[in-house]
């Protein structure tokens, strides 16, 4: 397997945000290939650059980081060339960030984010493996699924009907926000198994990552949003 160093594209409309994150990047091996200012410019930079992960700034002139990120993502219909996207944001609870999620967002980080945090970030979001640890995107992603529950639900996502009743529960536990070693203690499974399972979801749905799948057991009403017995005094 090849270790060629990761490619990032930073976009976002504060030119000392998009050097402190190119610095930041680049002491840690990390090839920052293009940055942007506005929406439109990250859209023409992805395309050009092909990077691995990019990181959006979520409120952008011209043109935002949601409707780039859709642009983005349209022109990838294979989800396992598609480019990782995650999102910037100034405080935690933007209303913007759930429906960036829907967009085809990987997970978002707020701009304080500690240089260790983000590299950390970039690298995990790589492998599929989406932000989703940190109680708080758990928190957002149930707070505006409740909203979405209480709309009519969409209808049920073809690819559902082919998971294996095993693979079923796998996705259930994973919307509320359990990890792979949660996941598997809960299920007596090993670690490998777990990431077997949620690997066959993934394809079998056409997902990017786990963000996607939990999204879309909420979207779909395989899980309905309430408090999450997993583990509300669990460490987030």
């Amino acid at each position: 397997m090849t270790h060629h160093p990761l490619r990032v594209v930073v976009a976002d409309d504060q030119a000392l945000v998009r050097t402190g994150f190119r610095m930041i990047l680049k002491a840690d091996g990390i090839d920052v290939v293009a940055e942007a200012a506005h929406g439109a410019e990250a859209v023409d930079a992805v395309l050009r650059a092909r990077p691995d992960v990019v990181l959006m700034d979520i409120r952008m002139p011209e043109l935002d980081g949601l409707e780039a990120t859709r642009r983005i993502l349209r022109e990838f219909p294979d989800a396992a060339t598609a480019p990782r996207v995650i999102m910037l944001t100034t405080f935690d609870l933007d209303d913007l960030v759930y429906e960036a999620l829907s967009a085809g967002a990987s997970g978002f980080l707020l701009k304080d984010v500690t240089p260790e945090h983000l590299v950390a970030a970039v690298r995990l979001v790589r492998t599929g493996d989406a932000l989703l640890a940190p109680a708080i995107t758990r928190r957002l992603v149930e707070r505006h699924a409740r909203q979405a529950s209480e709309a009519e639900p969409s209808a049920p996502h073809p690819g559902l009907s082919a998971l294996t009743p095993r693979e079923l529960d796998v996705l259930r536990l994973l919307a509320q926000g359990l990890s792979n070693s949660e996941l598997a203690a809960r299920l007596h499974l090993s670690e490998t198994t777990v990431k077997t399972h949620v690997s066959r979801i993934l394809a079998k749905l056409q997902l990017r990552d786990r963000v996607q799948a939990v999204v879309t057991a909420y979207e779909t009403g395989l899980v309905s949003a309430g408090p999450s017995p997993a583990g509300e005094a669990r460490q987030g």
